[in-house]
């Protein structure tokens, strides 16, 4: 049992741990989404064609995939504080640089710095979870993480949108800069990893249960027992269909499909992305306190991926939608999508508890990697069927193939929670729950 003063320590360590590390992931989603609000902008700056937009945002994913398995070795051996605060000042960096690009290639390094400094926060997040919080909270404190994260979401949405009718998007970004470095420092010198830096007891040792063991071996041996693990690596692909999809579509197309296809301003436009992002925070809360509340993931994660992938059709085809049908048709996606932040916390428990870092972090470069692919292979395919038909505006006929690659990755998804583990919500490495 704590005393008084070690239980107002633990709390105290807990929560700035977690605000300071949260509003860091608040930034990753605002440098996620931004590019729809601002794509109208970009084009303009730069003279950029649908395709090299696409490949402008994209470069953020290329990195942020890159770096998910790097990170994951990183939190487990260096401890997040560390991480996050070098990350912060990269990521800062990075978004300075690229509110004052006057040239494409600069952006692109701008947008390439800020993927690798932002890379590093929700598997830093996720290793703080836990460390700080009881192991049966675990998917609950990732869907408060998301509802947290998506505060960036849906800041790069209206909110956006309204704030350059004041200042340009290169003030917005440089002051995001200036914070991102604050956010820094304050990581450096205010987060613990776990209980135990501040000399407090571990969660598990207060529930009268052992602690976990630490990993013995070298980060490579442990890398590769997640590796061979064959339970890891469903979510991997749920993360690509269903995560790759939302962020591809809500970070970068649905404004511009919005705007050709039915006609919407850009205040318009970025109110339904920002219903998306806001369904999507929701929705990861939700889901995660759910599956803790029932003792169960994977029934949970296929109903919504089903949902999901169905919410595709009507964009698809293009149908004629009302104000009421077309939010509430973004709603849905957006509070069913979630389903695949489940996987994080079965990678977790098909693995060492040591090794949660980098078991999260395997999974968690499907979203970025479908992103990645996804993101300038739509503004391909919408280059291409607007080639044959330059005279005419954008429309649907130019948008299809595009919509039609992202449902049928959205199917991916899908697929893919068909293979997953079901853990009951606990730790199952050892082939038995813990």
């Amino acid at each position: 049992m704590l005393n008084t003063r070690q239980a107002s320590q633990l709390l105290r360590y807990r929560w700035t741990a977690f605000a300071i590390v949260g509003l860091a992931y608040v930034l990753s989603f605002f440098h996620r989404f931004a590019p729809a609000a601002i794509s109208a902008d970009l084009q303009q700056t730069f003279h950029a064609s649908a395709a090299e937009l696409g490949a402008l945002a994209a470069t953020y994913f290329y990195v942020y995939m890159a770096m998910q398995i790097p990170t994951g070795i990183l939190v487990d051996t260096m401890g997040p504080r560390r991480v996050v605060a070098i990350g912060g000042v990269i990521g800062g960096v990075g978004s300075l640089l690229f509110g004052m690009a006057d040239t494409l290639a600069v952006a692109s390094v701008g947008r390439l710095l800020i993927g690798l400094g932002v890379s590093v926060t929700f598997i830093a997040m996720l290793k703080l979870n836990a460390a700080w919080f009881h192991d049966r909270h675990f998917a609950t404190m990732t869907g408060v993480t998301i509802l947290l994260g998506n505060v960036g979401s849906l800041l790069a949405a209206a909110p956006l949108a309204w704030v350059l009718a004041y200042y340009s998007w290169r003030t917005v970004f440089e002051a995001v800069g200036v914070f991102s470095l604050l956010l820094a420092l304050l990581a450096w010198l205010l987060v613990r990893n776990n209980p135990g830096e501040a000399n407090l007891p571990s969660l598990r040792e207060l529930d009268g249960k052992a602690a976990h063991p630490p990993h013995s071996g070298h980060w490579y041996d442990g890398l590769l027992i997640v590796l061979k693990n064959r339970a890891t690596w469903p979510g991997l692909w749920v993360n690509m269909g269903l995560a790759g999809t939302l962020f591809a579509f809500g970070g970068l197309w649905a404004v511009p499909y919005l705007r050709d296809v039915y006609g919407m301003d850009r205040a318009a436009a970025t109110s339904h992305t920002t219903l998306l992002l806001a369904g999507f925070a929701i929705g990861a809360f939700f889901i995660g306190t759910l599956s803790d509340r029932i003792g169960r993931r994977k029934p949970v994660m296929i109903v919504g991926a089903l949902a999901y992938c169905l919410c595709w059709v009507p964009l698809l085809l293009g149908l004629p939608m009302s104000g009421v049908a077309s939010y509430g048709l973004f709603l849905l996606m957006g509070l069913c999508a979630p389903s695949f932040t489940l996987s994080w916390s079965c990678a977790k428990e098909v693995n060492p508890p040591a090794l949660s870092g980098m078991a999260t972090s395997v999974v968690n470069v499907g979203g970025f990697l479908g992103t990645a692919i996804l993101q300038p292979l739509v503004g391909w395919a919408i280059d291409q069927a607007h080639a044959v038909r330059a005279d005419a505006p954008l429309g649907l006929a130019d948008y299809q193939a595009g919509i039609a690659i992202l449902a049928g990755f959205s199917l991916l998804g899908l697929l893919g929670t068909l293979f997953i583990r079901e853990t009951y919500c606990r730790y199952v490495e050892s082939g038995k729950p813990d």
